[in-house]
């Protein structure tokens, strides 16, 4: 497999689909010893089943694990860490994990109990967990999902879950973009494996999936993450780490000179333009906000839009750590603690921001 190709295989019979993506992309070959240590990084963010559209689906990990073990590797390794706000343990369970990890004999590395290590990623100090430093050969298993902050979460993002939670609290102090293309200097992907079985188009946890029953394949993430901007319907510089990795040297945007391999004529599929956050998030003032916090409050204001309670909104929401020590009228989370009205939380969950803020407006409705 070349750098610049990206291989797209559809399919309904995930484990088989993924071992038949890895033969054709001559995987083992690429790994130069079967004695290195391999780390297989999926995206639990949350605990909820990939049927959700968050996290990654157990059977393309199964998938991988079957292929490397049937080549003779035996040093695997999964390693996560959820967002800030849930637990690694719960979505280890609850996403089907656990089992796949007893019946494959592969550790599952939960990265929220790691210790973090000073790293030096192009130029940017930042922590990382220090269980990274003993993978030879990380193969990374992202969802392909929209993101309400971000626009899009694949290859680069996913990388967020390899670094300690006070550490992903200081990304969004940080701005997002710039740590997150950083941070791809300092954890090398050797080979990505993206689940675009039916990863939510809007949201990082889930809740609204849209079903395309594809996996794709390839080596850079750079590449990887421009062609998921061009096929959510996005510009690459709608989505600033993308272009800013590129200029560090994680890998090319250049899709011109990309090879996108269809292995199947049912593997052309074209995602539909999903934009229910552009609304919604009108109603926010955020500032460095978590992805949990803030992951929690779009939806919450879906349920509203649904009540048709949304418009009734008389005030903005604050979220985020920008407002710590900082008063107001209406805030969501723990760093709006002061405001008048303030649901507390590190995160409050969304129906719990849900039933806040339509008590909020019914009673707003009563003067």
């Amino acid at each position: 497999m070349k750098k610049n190709e990206i291989y797209i295989k559809s399919g309904t019979e995930y484990k088989d689909m993924t071992k038949e993506l890895l033969e054709q992309c001559d995987l083992a070959e690429q790994i130069s010893s079967p004695d290195l240590q391999i780390g297989i990084k999926p995206n639990l963010v949350s605990p909820t089943e990939a049927s959700w559209g968050a996290t990654t689906h157990p059977e393309i990990v199964a998938g991988i694990i079957e292929y490397l073990q049937e080549k003779g590797f035996a040093k695997i390794a999964i390693l996560e860490g959820s967002w800030v706000g849930d637990k690694t343990t719960e979505a280890y369970e609850l996403c089907g994990y656990r089992e796949l990890s007893e019946k494959y004999q592969v550790p599952f590395w939960d990265m929220q109990k790691d210790t973090g290590v000073d790293r030096d990623c192009g130029g940017m100090d930042l922590k990382i967990c220090s269980s990274v430093e003993k993978i030879d050969f990380l193969i990374n298993v992202p969802v392909l999902k929209g993101h309400c902050q971000t626009k899009i979460t694949c290859a680069l993002k996913n990388m967020k879950g390899l670094i300690p939670n006070t550490e992903k609290r200081r990304f969004h102090a940080l701005g997002l973009h710039k740590p997150i293309a950083h941070l791809n200097m300092g954890i090398h992907q050797d080979f990505i494996v993206v689940d675009n079985i039916c990863g939510d188009l809007d949201f990082e946890d889930g809740g609204n999936p849209v079903v395309m029953n594809r996996i794709w394949a390839g080596m850079d993430p750079v590449l990887i993450d421009a062609y998921v901007c061009q096929v959510m319907h996005y510009q690459t510089s709608d989505v600033p780490y993308v272009k800013l990795a590129e200029e560090l040297g994680a890998g090319s945007a250049d899709l011109s000179q990309a090879e996108i391999i269809f292995c199947e004529e049912t593997a052309k599929k074209t995602l539909p333009k999903s934009r229910k956050v552009v609304e919604l998030q009108d109603a926010v003032e955020e500032v460095e906000s978590c992805s949990a916090c803030y992951g929690y409050l779009i939806p919450a204001l879906e349920m509203l839009k649904n009540d048709g309670l949304f418009e009734k909104l008389d005030t903005k929401i604050c979220i985020g750590q920008g407002y710590r020590g900082k008063t107001g009228k209406l805030g969501v989370g723990a760093c709006t603690c002061r405001f008048e009205h303030n649901l507390n939380g590190c995160p409050p969950i969304e129906n719990q921001i849900y039933e806040f803020l339509k008590e909020y407006i019914e009673a707003d409705l009563k003067f």
